[in-house]
Order: structure tokens, then sequence, then C-alpha cells
């Protein structure tokens, strides 16, 4: 099953001479539930690459890829960076995945699907 996904992030590098991986913004990886070392698949929208690696901690507003990664992407591009876990069939009932929507800076913002009475979500702790 989906686990989490940061959902529209921004490419803001491209490194090809690190050892591997994608740097993410710690309280993207806090929100989304993404561990440091935690196999994800990056899904580029703007070229269609789909691929795995694994995610690592980097600075506010990073979401960079790191070796062979850096080739497929290009700083500007949208990704989705999806974590998938195994649960049992008693866990599933009510489940939901944690989405994290994201602006140009790639900062958390509401799910613009998401409304009720008063609009949007509130964003409460997320700032």
């Amino acid at each position: 099953m989906m686990k989490s996904k940061i959902h529209r992030a921004r490419v803001t590098g491209a490194d090809l001479n690190y050892v591997g991986s994608i740097s993410l913004d710690p309280a993207l990886m806090e929100l989304a539930d993404i561990l440091e070392w935690e196999k994800v698949a990056v899904l580029d929208i703007d070229n269609g690459a789909r691929f795995e690696t694994y995610a690592i901690v980097g600075g506010p507003g990073e979401v960079t890829l790191n070796g062979a990664a850096a080739r497929l992407v290009q700083p500007g591009d949208r990704v989705i960076v999806i974590t998938y876990a195994d649960y049992e069939a008693a866990e599933l009932e009510g489940y939901a995945p944690t989405i994290v929507h994201v602006d140009d800076r790639n900062r958390p913002v509401p799910d613009p699907t998401v409304t009720g009475p008063d609009g949007p979500f509130d964003l409460v702790g997320l700032s």
C-alpha cells in the first residue's frame, strides 16, 4: 500500500557527483513520515521518468536528486516522492496514506481537493 507521498515537489538540484539518493527538506520528511535511508519511488511529472532511490535529510526547501538519478531530472521539474509499506488486513480498515502537498518553494499547503464548510483544511502545525 502507499504509505505516504510528497506531491508535486519542485526539484531544486541535481548532483551527478554525489553518491546517490534524494535529499529532502527535513520538515517535509517528517510530515510525510519518510525516514532517512528509506526507499522511495520518484515520479517526474515533467518528463515521465520513474525510479527508486533512498531519502536523506537535506536543507530547508531542498529536493535534490543525487548520483545516477540526477540524470533523470532537471532543476525545476515537478516530482512525486512516494513510500510504500506492508500492512495486515486488520490495519487497513479506515486506512488512508499521508499526502503532503507543496507550493512552488516546497512548503506544505492544504490539499486543493479537500474542502469543508470553511474551505480547505487548516494548516495548524505545518508552518
